[in-house]
Protein backbone atom coordinates (compact mmCIF):
# COMPACT_ATOMS: atom_id res chain seq x y z
CA UNK A 1 0.00 0.00 0.00
CA UNK A 2 2.69 2.37 1.07
CA UNK A 3 4.92 1.84 -2.02
CA UNK A 4 1.30 1.92 -4.21
CA UNK A 5 0.82 5.62 -2.30
CA UNK A 6 4.44 6.48 -3.13
CA UNK A 7 4.44 5.73 -6.74
CA UNK A 8 0.97 7.60 -7.26
CA UNK A 9 1.78 10.76 -5.46
CA UNK A 10 5.37 11.01 -7.37
CA UNK A 11 3.17 10.63 -10.87
CA UNK A 12 0.68 13.44 -9.63
CA UNK A 13 2.90 15.68 -8.82
CA UNK A 14 5.54 15.49 -11.74
CA UNK A 15 1.86 16.07 -13.77
CA UNK A 16 1.78 19.25 -11.74
CA UNK A 17 5.12 20.04 -12.30
CA UNK A 18 4.93 19.45 -15.84
CA UNK A 19 1.74 21.22 -16.04
CA UNK A 20 2.63 24.05 -13.86
CA UNK A 21 6.00 24.15 -16.82
CA UNK A 22 3.72 24.03 -19.56
CA UNK A 23 1.38 26.87 -18.80
CA UNK A 24 4.25 29.08 -18.03
CA UNK A 25 6.14 28.16 -20.97
CA UNK A 26 2.78 28.68 -23.06
CA UNK A 27 2.09 32.23 -21.19
CA UNK A 28 5.80 33.18 -22.05
CA UNK A 29 5.53 32.87 -25.51
CA UNK A 30 1.87 34.99 -25.79
CA UNK A 31 3.05 37.53 -23.64
CA UNK A 32 6.64 37.49 -25.05
CA UNK A 33 6.55 41.08 -26.77
CA UNK A 34 4.85 42.55 -23.11
CA UNK A 35 8.07 40.84 -21.48
CA UNK A 36 10.26 42.40 -23.91
CA UNK A 37 10.14 45.59 -23.00
CA UNK A 38 9.60 45.57 -19.50
CA UNK A 39 13.26 46.46 -18.60
CA UNK A 40 12.74 50.04 -20.59
CA UNK A 41 9.26 50.25 -18.63
CA UNK A 42 10.58 49.72 -14.99
CA UNK A 43 11.32 52.67 -13.31
CA UNK A 44 12.67 54.47 -10.29
CA UNK A 45 8.85 54.43 -8.63
CA UNK A 46 9.00 51.02 -6.71
CA UNK A 47 5.00 50.60 -7.15
CA UNK A 48 5.40 50.22 -10.49
CA UNK A 49 7.99 47.56 -9.84
CA UNK A 50 6.08 45.74 -7.76
CA UNK A 51 3.63 45.21 -10.18
CA UNK A 52 5.87 44.11 -12.94
CA UNK A 53 7.30 41.52 -10.24
CA UNK A 54 3.49 40.29 -9.67
CA UNK A 55 2.94 40.28 -13.47
CA UNK A 56 6.12 38.39 -14.38
CA UNK A 57 5.92 35.57 -11.71
CA UNK A 58 1.74 35.06 -13.08
CA UNK A 59 3.48 34.29 -16.32
CA UNK A 60 6.72 32.25 -15.66
CA UNK A 61 4.45 30.25 -12.58
CA UNK A 62 7.69 31.11 -9.87
CA UNK A 63 8.62 33.57 -7.75
CA UNK A 64 12.25 31.85 -7.16
CA UNK A 65 12.81 31.54 -11.09
CA UNK A 66 11.41 35.96 -10.90
CA UNK A 67 14.18 36.51 -8.64
CA UNK A 68 16.94 34.46 -10.32
CA UNK A 69 16.21 36.50 -13.42
CA UNK A 70 16.24 39.61 -11.25
CA UNK A 71 19.77 39.09 -10.19
CA UNK A 72 20.59 38.58 -13.46
CA UNK A 73 19.35 41.83 -14.75
CA UNK A 74 21.18 43.60 -11.90
CA UNK A 75 24.58 41.85 -12.40
CA UNK A 76 23.67 42.90 -16.07
CA UNK A 77 23.66 46.36 -14.81
CA UNK A 78 19.97 46.16 -16.86
CA UNK A 79 18.16 47.22 -13.03
CA UNK A 80 19.59 49.21 -10.13
CA UNK A 81 18.95 47.44 -6.83
CA UNK A 82 16.35 50.09 -5.53
CA UNK A 83 14.14 48.67 -8.51
CA UNK A 84 15.05 45.19 -7.92
CA UNK A 85 13.66 44.93 -4.46
CA UNK A 86 10.23 46.30 -5.31
CA UNK A 87 10.46 43.33 -7.95
CA UNK A 88 11.51 41.01 -5.40
CA UNK A 89 8.65 42.42 -3.16
CA UNK A 90 5.70 41.67 -6.08
CA UNK A 91 7.02 38.11 -7.10
CA UNK A 92 6.24 37.21 -3.69
CA UNK A 93 2.45 37.72 -4.22
CA UNK A 94 2.28 36.99 -7.56
CA UNK A 95 3.76 33.09 -7.03
CA UNK A 96 0.37 32.42 -4.82
CA UNK A 97 -1.65 32.58 -7.58
CA UNK A 98 -0.86 29.38 -8.96
CA UNK A 99 -1.68 28.33 -5.03
CA UNK A 100 -5.15 30.27 -6.12
CA UNK A 101 -5.96 28.11 -8.59
CA UNK A 102 -5.75 24.77 -7.36
CA UNK A 103 -6.96 25.09 -4.64
CA UNK A 104 -10.39 25.37 -6.67
CA UNK A 105 -11.47 21.83 -7.34
CA UNK A 106 -11.56 22.01 -10.91
CA UNK A 107 -10.66 19.08 -12.12
CA UNK A 108 -12.95 17.61 -13.79
CA UNK A 109 -13.07 20.25 -16.41
CA UNK A 110 -9.68 19.63 -17.02
CA UNK A 111 -9.89 16.63 -19.61
CA UNK A 112 -12.07 19.16 -21.54
CA UNK A 113 -9.48 22.34 -21.33
CA UNK A 114 -6.94 19.42 -22.49
CA UNK A 115 -9.07 18.46 -25.30
CA UNK A 116 -9.58 22.11 -26.50
CA UNK A 117 -6.30 23.00 -26.00
CA UNK A 118 -5.24 19.86 -28.58
CA UNK A 119 -8.16 20.60 -30.81
CA UNK A 120 -6.66 23.83 -31.40
CA UNK A 121 -3.32 23.35 -31.41
CA UNK A 122 -3.82 20.59 -33.91
CA UNK A 123 -5.97 22.62 -36.74
CA UNK A 124 -4.18 26.02 -36.76
CA UNK A 125 -1.51 26.81 -38.75
CA UNK A 126 -1.11 30.15 -36.39
CA UNK A 127 1.86 30.32 -34.41
CA UNK A 128 -0.25 32.82 -31.78
CA UNK A 129 -3.28 30.29 -31.63
CA UNK A 130 -0.50 27.11 -30.74
CA UNK A 131 1.36 29.19 -28.40
CA UNK A 132 -1.92 30.00 -26.97
CA UNK A 133 -3.05 26.24 -27.07
CA UNK A 134 -0.25 25.14 -24.66
CA UNK A 135 -1.43 27.08 -21.53
CA UNK A 136 -4.92 25.18 -21.91
CA UNK A 137 -3.12 21.89 -22.40
CA UNK A 138 -0.83 22.91 -19.42
CA UNK A 139 -3.71 23.93 -16.97
CA UNK A 140 -5.78 20.54 -17.73
CA UNK A 141 -2.89 18.98 -16.75
CA UNK A 142 -1.93 20.68 -13.52
CA UNK A 143 -5.15 20.11 -12.17
CA UNK A 144 -5.32 16.06 -13.40
CA UNK A 145 -1.67 16.01 -11.71
CA UNK A 146 -2.98 17.94 -8.60
CA UNK A 147 -6.42 15.56 -8.52
CA UNK A 148 -3.98 12.12 -9.05
CA UNK A 149 -1.89 13.68 -5.97
CA UNK A 150 -4.75 13.92 -3.77
CA UNK A 151 -5.92 10.43 -4.57
CA UNK A 152 -2.64 9.16 -4.01
CA UNK A 153 -2.87 10.29 -0.70
CA UNK A 154 -6.58 9.59 0.34
CA UNK A 155 -5.57 6.60 2.48
CA UNK A 156 -3.36 8.64 4.74
CA UNK A 157 -6.84 9.65 6.03
CA UNK A 158 -6.94 5.87 7.59
CA UNK A 159 -3.49 5.76 9.37
CA UNK A 160 -4.26 7.23 12.91
CA UNK A 161 -0.18 7.00 13.09
CA UNK A 162 0.58 9.81 10.11
CA UNK A 163 -2.05 11.84 11.42
CA UNK A 164 -1.38 12.11 14.87
CA UNK A 165 2.33 12.94 14.08
CA UNK A 166 0.89 15.82 11.62
CA UNK A 167 -0.91 17.27 14.88
CA UNK A 168 1.82 16.21 17.41
CA UNK A 169 4.39 17.40 15.78
CA UNK A 170 3.16 19.91 12.91
CA UNK A 171 2.07 22.00 16.08
CA UNK A 172 5.55 22.78 16.47
CA UNK A 173 6.72 25.84 14.67
CA UNK A 174 9.98 25.36 14.25
CA UNK A 175 9.66 21.79 12.76
CA UNK A 176 6.57 23.05 10.89
CA UNK A 177 8.75 25.91 9.38
CA UNK A 178 11.81 23.27 9.08
CA UNK A 179 9.07 20.93 6.75
CA UNK A 180 8.01 23.83 4.87
CA UNK A 181 11.39 24.94 3.97
CA UNK A 182 12.91 21.07 3.27
CA UNK A 183 10.14 20.56 0.72
CA UNK A 184 10.58 23.88 -1.34
CA UNK A 185 14.37 22.94 -1.06
CA UNK A 186 13.56 19.36 -2.94
CA UNK A 187 10.85 20.16 -5.15
CA UNK A 188 12.37 23.63 -6.36
CA UNK A 189 8.52 25.28 -6.20
CA UNK A 190 6.86 26.93 -3.42
CA UNK A 191 3.99 26.25 -5.39
CA UNK A 192 4.70 22.94 -5.50
CA UNK A 193 4.61 22.86 -1.71
CA UNK A 194 1.40 24.81 -0.99
CA UNK A 195 0.34 22.30 -4.03
CA UNK A 196 1.04 19.08 -2.17
CA UNK A 197 -0.45 21.08 1.20
CA UNK A 198 -4.04 21.36 -0.64
CA UNK A 199 -4.02 18.09 -1.68
CA UNK A 200 -3.59 16.66 2.11
CA UNK A 201 -5.93 18.94 3.23
CA UNK A 202 -8.65 18.11 0.96
CA UNK A 203 -8.15 14.20 2.44
CA UNK A 204 -8.56 15.86 5.56
CA UNK A 205 -5.29 15.46 7.17
CA UNK A 206 -4.18 18.68 7.49
CA UNK A 207 -5.43 21.09 9.69
CA UNK A 208 -4.84 25.03 8.75
CA UNK A 209 -3.20 25.27 12.26
CA UNK A 210 -0.59 23.17 11.42
CA UNK A 211 -0.03 24.31 7.30
CA UNK A 212 0.40 27.96 8.18
CA UNK A 213 3.77 26.81 9.57
CA UNK A 214 4.65 24.48 6.51
CA UNK A 215 3.99 27.98 4.48
CA UNK A 216 5.67 30.14 6.46
CA UNK A 217 8.84 27.78 5.95
CA UNK A 218 7.70 27.59 2.34
CA UNK A 219 8.25 31.20 1.67
CA UNK A 220 11.86 30.81 2.89
CA UNK A 221 12.83 27.83 1.37
CA UNK A 222 11.72 29.80 -2.30
CA UNK A 223 14.76 31.95 -1.58
CA UNK A 224 17.11 29.29 -1.31
CA UNK A 225 17.59 28.80 -5.36
CA UNK A 226 18.17 32.51 -6.33
CA UNK A 227 21.19 32.81 -3.14
CA UNK A 228 22.65 29.89 -4.70
CA UNK A 229 22.54 31.53 -8.05
CA UNK A 230 23.82 34.77 -6.92
CA UNK A 231 27.56 32.89 -5.37
CA UNK A 232 29.11 33.62 -8.74
CA UNK A 233 27.40 37.34 -9.80
CA UNK A 234 28.66 41.04 -8.42
CA UNK A 235 27.74 42.25 -5.04
CA UNK A 236 24.79 44.15 -6.38
CA UNK A 237 23.17 40.25 -7.28
CA UNK A 238 24.48 38.90 -4.52
CA UNK A 239 22.48 42.06 -2.69
CA UNK A 240 19.25 40.99 -4.27
CA UNK A 241 18.99 37.68 -3.27
CA UNK A 242 19.55 37.76 0.47
CA UNK A 243 17.17 40.71 0.09
CA UNK A 244 14.39 38.40 -0.75
CA UNK A 245 15.86 35.81 1.68
CA UNK A 246 15.63 38.75 4.57
CA UNK A 247 12.19 40.30 3.72
CA UNK A 248 10.76 36.04 4.09
CA UNK A 249 12.71 35.50 7.28
CA UNK A 250 11.42 38.96 8.62
CA UNK A 251 8.38 37.99 7.61
CA UNK A 252 8.21 34.82 8.94
CA UNK A 253 9.86 36.02 12.89
CA UNK A 254 6.54 38.66 13.02
CA UNK A 255 3.68 36.52 11.82
CA UNK A 256 4.96 33.91 14.07
CA UNK A 257 5.19 35.88 17.15
CA UNK A 258 2.20 38.55 16.72
CA UNK A 259 -0.04 37.50 13.59
CA UNK A 260 -0.36 33.61 13.51
CA UNK A 261 -3.68 33.06 15.01
CA UNK A 262 -5.27 36.22 13.31
CA UNK A 263 -3.72 35.21 10.26
CA UNK A 264 -5.50 31.10 10.83
CA UNK A 265 -8.90 33.26 12.17
CA UNK A 266 -8.95 35.46 9.57
CA UNK A 267 -8.81 31.97 6.48
CA UNK A 268 -11.40 29.83 8.88
CA UNK A 269 -13.78 32.76 8.69
CA UNK A 270 -13.61 33.09 4.91
CA UNK A 271 -13.97 29.55 4.21
CA UNK A 272 -14.82 27.76 7.35
CA UNK A 273 -15.28 24.48 6.07
CA UNK A 274 -12.41 24.05 3.18
CA UNK A 275 -9.17 23.98 4.37
CA UNK A 276 -7.62 23.78 1.18
CA UNK A 277 -9.12 27.45 0.27
CA UNK A 278 -7.91 28.22 3.90
CA UNK A 279 -4.34 27.25 2.85
CA UNK A 280 -4.32 29.24 -0.43
CA UNK A 281 -5.73 32.08 1.11
CA UNK A 282 -3.15 31.67 4.09
CA UNK A 283 -0.15 32.04 1.73
CA UNK A 284 -1.72 34.44 -0.52
CA UNK A 285 -3.18 37.45 2.93
CA UNK A 286 1.04 36.23 4.23
CA UNK A 287 2.38 37.92 1.12
CA UNK A 288 0.88 40.44 0.93
CA UNK A 289 0.84 42.28 4.23
CA UNK A 290 4.53 41.25 4.55
CA UNK A 291 4.62 43.62 1.64
CA UNK A 292 2.05 46.19 3.25
CA UNK A 293 4.30 46.00 6.06
CA UNK A 294 7.97 46.04 4.72
CA UNK A 295 7.81 47.95 2.20
CA UNK A 296 7.71 51.35 3.72
CA UNK A 297 10.96 50.19 4.73
CA UNK A 298 12.75 49.69 1.74
CA UNK A 299 15.44 52.23 2.09
CA UNK A 300 16.35 50.62 5.45
CA UNK A 301 16.36 47.08 4.30
CA UNK A 302 18.52 48.29 1.59
CA UNK A 303 21.24 49.90 3.70
CA UNK A 304 21.24 47.33 5.72
CA UNK A 305 21.87 44.59 2.77
CA UNK A 306 24.46 47.21 1.91
CA UNK A 307 25.98 46.75 5.08
CA UNK A 308 26.37 43.26 5.22
CA UNK A 309 27.22 43.59 1.53
CA UNK A 310 29.45 46.81 1.09
CA UNK A 311 29.11 48.37 -2.45
CA UNK A 312 32.49 47.76 -3.98
CA UNK A 313 34.24 46.85 -7.33
CA UNK A 314 33.56 43.82 -8.73
CA UNK A 315 36.28 41.36 -9.51
CA UNK A 316 36.03 40.21 -12.96
CA UNK A 317 35.62 42.41 -15.92
CA UNK A 318 33.63 40.76 -19.25
CA UNK A 319 33.44 42.21 -23.17
CA UNK A 320 29.67 41.31 -22.96
CA UNK A 321 27.27 43.10 -20.30
CA UNK A 322 23.71 40.93 -21.01
CA UNK A 323 24.17 37.68 -21.41
CA UNK A 324 23.71 36.02 -18.02
CA UNK A 325 22.78 32.75 -18.17
CA UNK A 326 20.22 33.52 -15.01
CA UNK A 327 18.04 35.68 -17.19
CA UNK A 328 17.43 31.99 -19.47
CA UNK A 329 14.25 31.27 -17.53
CA UNK A 330 12.62 34.16 -19.53
CA UNK A 331 13.45 33.14 -22.78
CA UNK A 332 12.16 36.37 -24.52
CA UNK A 333 13.93 38.35 -22.02
CA UNK A 334 17.70 36.71 -22.60
CA UNK A 335 16.61 37.37 -26.44
CA UNK A 336 16.08 40.74 -26.17
CA UNK A 337 19.08 41.10 -23.80
CA UNK A 338 21.06 39.52 -26.80
CA UNK A 339 20.10 41.67 -29.12
CA UNK A 340 21.60 44.74 -27.25
CA UNK A 341 24.68 42.68 -26.91
CA UNK A 342 24.49 42.24 -30.79
CA UNK A 343 23.94 46.16 -30.76
CA UNK A 344 26.98 46.68 -28.82
CA UNK A 345 29.09 44.19 -31.12
CA UNK A 346 28.24 46.20 -33.99
CA UNK A 347 29.48 49.37 -32.62
CA UNK A 348 32.51 47.80 -32.28
CA UNK A 349 33.14 47.05 -35.27
CA UNK A 350 32.15 50.23 -36.52
CA UNK A 351 35.20 51.34 -34.48
CA UNK A 352 37.34 48.31 -36.09
CA UNK A 353 36.70 49.63 -39.22
CA UNK A 354 37.39 53.11 -38.52
CA UNK A 355 40.38 52.94 -36.78
CA UNK A 356 41.94 50.54 -39.56
CA UNK A 357 40.33 52.27 -42.24
CA UNK A 358 41.83 55.78 -40.58
CA UNK A 359 45.26 54.17 -39.89
CA UNK A 360 45.38 53.24 -43.90
CA UNK A 361 44.72 56.93 -44.49
CA UNK A 362 46.87 58.68 -42.44
CA UNK A 363 49.28 56.04 -41.66
CA UNK A 364 49.36 56.13 -37.74
CA UNK A 365 49.86 53.29 -35.55
CA UNK A 366 47.86 53.84 -32.61
CA UNK A 367 44.70 53.72 -34.94
CA UNK A 368 46.27 50.06 -36.05
CA UNK A 369 46.73 49.03 -32.19
CA UNK A 370 43.15 50.35 -31.68
CA UNK A 371 41.76 48.42 -34.91
CA UNK A 372 43.32 45.33 -33.53
CA UNK A 373 42.14 45.32 -30.03
CA UNK A 374 38.44 45.90 -31.12
CA UNK A 375 38.46 43.15 -33.28
CA UNK A 376 39.70 40.90 -30.20
CA UNK A 377 36.85 42.72 -28.46
CA UNK A 378 34.66 41.62 -31.31
CA UNK A 379 35.68 37.80 -31.36
CA UNK A 380 34.69 37.97 -27.66
CA UNK A 381 31.28 39.11 -28.65
CA UNK A 382 30.61 36.93 -31.55
CA UNK A 383 31.92 33.71 -29.13
CA UNK A 384 30.14 34.82 -26.21
CA UNK A 385 26.28 35.62 -28.64
CA UNK A 386 26.61 32.46 -30.66
CA UNK A 387 26.91 30.34 -27.15
CA UNK A 388 23.99 33.07 -25.90
CA UNK A 389 21.74 32.07 -29.00
CA UNK A 390 22.26 27.89 -28.74
CA UNK A 391 21.39 28.15 -24.92
CA UNK A 392 18.09 30.45 -25.63
CA UNK A 393 17.16 27.53 -28.98
CA UNK A 394 17.62 25.04 -26.29
CA UNK A 395 14.46 26.78 -24.37
CA UNK A 396 10.82 26.88 -25.20
CA UNK A 397 10.44 29.65 -27.81
CA UNK A 398 7.75 31.43 -29.69
CA UNK A 399 8.43 30.40 -33.05
CA UNK A 400 8.90 34.27 -34.03
CA UNK A 401 11.78 34.32 -31.57
CA UNK A 402 13.50 30.84 -32.95
CA UNK A 403 13.04 32.90 -36.50
CA UNK A 404 15.28 35.95 -34.88
CA UNK A 405 17.26 33.48 -33.32
CA UNK A 406 18.33 31.77 -37.07
CA UNK A 407 18.76 34.74 -38.27
CA UNK A 408 21.23 36.22 -35.46
CA UNK A 409 23.58 33.03 -35.81
CA UNK A 410 24.36 34.43 -39.42
CA UNK A 411 24.47 37.85 -38.86
CA UNK A 412 26.70 37.19 -35.95
CA UNK A 413 28.67 35.70 -38.13
CA UNK A 414 28.62 38.22 -40.89
CA UNK A 415 29.71 41.07 -38.32
CA UNK A 416 32.70 38.96 -37.07
CA UNK A 417 33.87 38.98 -40.28
CA UNK A 418 33.78 42.25 -40.97
CA UNK A 419 35.77 42.42 -37.74
CA UNK A 420 38.53 40.27 -39.69
CA UNK A 421 38.50 42.25 -42.23
CA UNK A 422 39.04 45.44 -40.47
CA UNK A 423 41.90 43.50 -38.77
CA UNK A 424 43.52 43.03 -42.37
CA UNK A 425 43.01 46.57 -43.67
CA UNK A 426 44.93 47.59 -40.39
CA UNK A 427 47.65 45.02 -40.74
CA UNK A 428 48.08 46.72 -44.58
CA UNK A 429 47.96 49.97 -42.83
CA UNK A 430 51.02 48.35 -40.37
CA UNK A 431 52.70 46.97 -43.23
CA UNK A 432 52.82 50.07 -45.46
CA UNK A 433 53.91 52.12 -42.60
CA UNK A 434 57.14 49.95 -41.08
CA UNK A 435 58.15 48.98 -45.29
CA UNK A 436 57.79 52.99 -45.74
CA UNK A 437 55.25 52.00 -49.07
CA UNK A 438 53.72 55.02 -50.05
CA UNK A 439 50.72 55.34 -52.33
CA UNK A 440 50.60 57.52 -55.53
CA UNK A 441 47.96 60.22 -54.98
CA UNK A 442 45.45 59.19 -57.35
CA UNK A 443 45.29 55.43 -55.68
CA UNK A 444 44.72 57.14 -52.22
CA UNK A 445 42.00 59.32 -53.80
CA UNK A 446 40.20 56.09 -54.81
CA UNK A 447 40.48 54.20 -51.94
CA UNK A 448 39.00 57.16 -50.08
CA UNK A 449 35.89 56.74 -51.97
CA UNK A 450 35.80 53.23 -51.48
CA UNK A 451 36.65 53.57 -47.60
CA UNK A 452 33.48 55.82 -47.35
CA UNK A 453 31.17 53.42 -49.51
CA UNK A 454 32.17 51.05 -46.77
CA UNK A 455 31.40 52.76 -44.03
CA UNK A 456 28.42 54.45 -45.16
CA UNK A 457 27.49 50.88 -46.02
CA UNK A 458 28.02 48.46 -43.03
CA UNK A 459 26.28 51.54 -41.27
CA UNK A 460 22.81 51.76 -42.95
CA UNK A 461 23.30 47.63 -42.86
CA UNK A 462 23.36 48.32 -38.99
CA UNK A 463 20.70 50.58 -38.80
CA UNK A 464 18.38 48.60 -41.09
CA UNK A 465 18.97 45.83 -38.47
CA UNK A 466 17.86 47.97 -35.62
CA UNK A 467 14.84 50.19 -37.26
CA UNK A 468 13.30 47.36 -40.08
CA UNK A 469 13.73 50.53 -42.48
CA UNK A 470 13.53 48.90 -45.72
CA UNK A 471 14.57 51.96 -47.86
CA UNK A 472 17.97 52.22 -46.17
CA UNK A 473 18.22 47.97 -46.72
CA UNK A 474 17.90 48.97 -50.24
CA UNK A 475 20.48 51.83 -50.09
CA UNK A 476 22.99 49.21 -48.32
CA UNK A 477 22.46 46.86 -51.59
CA UNK A 478 22.96 49.82 -54.21
CA UNK A 479 26.31 50.41 -51.95
CA UNK A 480 27.64 46.80 -52.37
CA UNK A 481 26.86 46.61 -55.95
CA UNK A 482 28.41 50.37 -56.66
CA UNK A 483 31.59 49.02 -54.70
CA UNK A 484 31.82 45.71 -56.77
CA UNK A 485 32.22 48.14 -59.87
CA UNK A 486 34.10 50.85 -57.82
CA UNK A 487 36.64 47.64 -57.24
CA UNK A 488 37.39 46.70 -60.93
CA UNK A 489 37.76 50.48 -61.74
CA UNK A 490 40.51 51.16 -59.35
CA UNK A 491 42.30 48.20 -59.79
CA UNK A 492 42.57 48.25 -63.18
CA UNK A 493 43.37 51.83 -62.94
CA UNK A 494 46.03 51.26 -60.80
CA UNK A 495 47.27 48.24 -63.42
CA UNK A 496 47.69 51.25 -65.96
CA UNK A 497 49.59 53.07 -63.11
CA UNK A 498 51.94 50.29 -62.75
CA UNK A 499 52.56 49.99 -66.08
CA UNK A 500 53.69 53.23 -66.91
CA UNK A 501 55.48 53.25 -63.98
CA UNK A 502 53.90 55.65 -61.92
CA UNK A 503 52.88 53.23 -59.41
CA UNK A 504 55.19 50.58 -57.56
CA UNK A 505 54.76 46.87 -58.05
CA UNK A 506 55.50 46.62 -54.76
CA UNK A 507 53.00 48.07 -53.31
CA UNK A 508 50.25 46.61 -55.77
CA UNK A 509 50.41 43.45 -53.89
CA UNK A 510 49.22 45.23 -50.66
CA UNK A 511 46.20 47.49 -52.96
CA UNK A 512 44.76 44.22 -54.64
CA UNK A 513 44.53 42.75 -51.14
CA UNK A 514 43.39 45.76 -49.74
CA UNK A 515 40.69 46.24 -52.41
CA UNK A 516 39.52 42.76 -51.78
CA UNK A 517 39.00 43.34 -48.20
CA UNK A 518 37.05 46.16 -49.05
CA UNK A 519 35.15 43.90 -51.74
CA UNK A 520 34.23 41.00 -49.46
CA UNK A 521 32.63 43.87 -46.29
CA UNK A 522 30.57 44.98 -48.43
CA UNK A 523 29.25 41.13 -48.77
CA UNK A 524 28.52 41.03 -45.62
CA UNK A 525 27.12 43.97 -44.84
CA UNK A 526 24.71 43.15 -48.14
CA UNK A 527 23.73 40.08 -46.42
CA UNK A 528 22.69 41.89 -42.92
CA UNK A 529 20.66 44.09 -44.63
CA UNK A 530 18.78 41.18 -46.74
CA UNK A 531 18.31 39.55 -43.54
CA UNK A 532 16.01 42.36 -43.23
CA UNK A 533 14.04 42.21 -46.01
CA UNK A 534 13.72 38.46 -44.88
CA UNK A 535 11.97 39.38 -41.86
CA UNK A 536 11.07 42.80 -42.75
CA UNK A 537 10.95 44.07 -39.03
CA UNK A 538 13.68 44.96 -36.42
CA UNK A 539 16.32 42.28 -35.48
CA UNK A 540 18.44 44.09 -32.93
CA UNK A 541 17.67 46.71 -30.36
CA UNK A 542 19.76 49.50 -29.41
CA UNK A 543 19.65 51.17 -25.50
Amino acid sequence: MYMTMFLGAIAGLSLFLYGMQLMGDGLQKVAGEGLKGIIRKLTKNRFMSVLVGMFVTTIIQSSSATTVMVVGFVNAGLMTLAQAVGVVFGANIGTTITGQMVSFNLSQWAPLVIAAGLVANMLTKNPKVKEASEIFIGFGILFIGMSSLSSALQPLKDLPEFTNWILEYGSNPFIGVGIGLLMTLVLQSSSATIGVLIALASQGVLPITTAVFIIFGDNIGTCTTALISSLGTSRRGKQVALFHLMINVIGTIYFMLFLRGILVNVVESIDPSNVARQIANAHTLFNIVNVIVLFPFTNLLVKFIQMIIPDGEDEEENVTRYLDKRILVTPTIALENTMYEFAAMAQETNLALENAIGAARTRDKKLVKKALENEKNINAYEKAIVKYLVEISQQSVSAKDQQTIDELFSTANDVERIGDHAENIADFAKSIIEREIFLDEDTAYELDGLYALVQKGFALSIDALSTGDQNKVQQAIQIERDIDKLKIEVRDKYMKRMNKGIASAESGIFVMDLLSNLERISDHFRNISETVERLKRPVIVTE
